[in-house]
């Protein structure tokens, strides 16, 4: 399996709003975004799915500049 597969897999949290701004983030930006950039996306799949919900949402706001800068783009 291709690591954007794995990827994309991964993009499927069960609540479809995060499922459509994840995956859309993945196939149209992912692959031009810089290391540093792919590793805050890697890093937001990670979290659990409240805060990571918490924080596409804007409810809540990381502390790490790299993974504001990745939310703010996500949600555009």
């Amino acid at each position: 399996m291709s690591e954007l597969a794995k990827l994309k897999w991964r993009c499927r949290r069960g609540m479809k709003e995060m499922d459509i701004l994840l995956t859309r983030y993945l196939e149209q930006a992912y692959e031009q975004a810089s290391k540093v950039e792919q590793q805050a996306f890697q890093a937001l799949l990670d979290m659990p799915d409240i805060d990571l919900y918490s924080y596409l949402i804007g409810q809540e706001k990381p502390t790490n500049r790299d993974t504001l800068a990745l939310l703010e783009k996500i949600r555009q």
